[in-house]
């Protein structure tokens, strides 16, 4: 019985192993292209001959791209925090107050989710054009701004709270915004860990609607600048510059995953249960 299992142990840490490798070798060979010479990239070897950092000063000092940095960034934290807000305090309402259409309301909001992206685009744009929100940061955001997955996940951990909880708060004097803010978030705080973590991450990889509301290079973000970078005097793509864009495009994210680390993996668990 031991044999068996040290031999399976061994077998699943081998499987284990092989699809780390295989997973984390792109990431890999883009960091690693990164620092090679464009005539170097094209010959396919894996390592570089010599480091070369060209790449990386060409997008210091010929691109946009620490616009693109700023603007994602900026994008990224503000609908993290209006999520957080919103969601939190939408959640809370509809998941300790009873008042006519509660259900109905939730329901409706649960329904958005169903909708792919790609359909709403469209009437994202004419209401961007008609209201002069293209090409500005708030045309950017505005979709993403409070999201029906934040609301249905707040809702679902904010239905834990005891309501005797509140109700003590309420005799000792204290306002229903000021319950919700003192006694129902601190309660939630996993919650409101992975919907901050998933809302970041997800904004900040966005493409689909910010290369469609953009239309100069100042307000492009990251995913949409990387995209649409021009081509080197030669005709062809600089790669190496693009594998560097890449590599400094994945710091926060990294950055993100070792700080929070235990609380992303938490979050997967939590909004698997909920």
């Amino acid at each position: 019985m031991t044999k068996r299992l040290s031999a399976s142990r061994i077998l699943i840490h081998i499987l284990l192993l092989v699809g780390v490798v295989f997973v984390s070798f792109p990431f890999i060979w883009m960091i690693v292209s990164s620092f090679k010479s464009l005539p170097d990239f094209y010959k396919l070897n894996f390592l570089p001959k010599k480091i070369d950092f060209s790449g990386y000063k060409y997008i210091f000092e010929k691109t946009e791209y620490l616009r693109w940095y700023g603007n994602s960034f900026v994008i990224a934290v503000t609908v993290t925090i209006t999520n957080l807000l919103f969601c939190s305090l939408i959640g809370y309402t509809f998941a300790k107050y009873k008042f006519p259409g509660a259900k109905i309301a939730f329901i409706l909001i649960l329904s958005t989710m169903m909708i792919p992206t790609e359909m709403l685009v469209i009437p994202w744009f004419v209401l961007s054009s008609k209201l002069e929100w293209v090409d500005t940061y708030w045309g950017i955001m505005f979709p993403g701004i409070i999201e029906a997955f934040g609301v249905f996940l707040m809702r679902q951990f904010m239905t834990t709270i005891p309501n005797d909880t509140l109700d003590a708060a309420r005799i000792d004097g204290m306002g229903e915004f000021k319950i919700w803010w003192r006694v129902a978030m601190p309660q939630v705080k996993p919650a409101l860990s992975a919907l901050g973590i998933l809302t970041f991450l997800g904004n900040w990889n966005a493409y689909l609607w910010p290369v469609i509301v953009t239309t100069t290079s100042d307000m492009r973000t990251l995913p949409v600048g990387i995209s649409l970078y021009g081509t080197s005097d030669a005709g062809g793509i600089q790669w190496n510059t693009i594998m560097g864009m890449s590599t400094l495009a994945v710091v926060p994210m990294i950055i993100i995953f070792l700080i929070f680390q235990a609380r992303i993996i938490e979050g997967i668990q939590l909004t698997g249960g909920k």
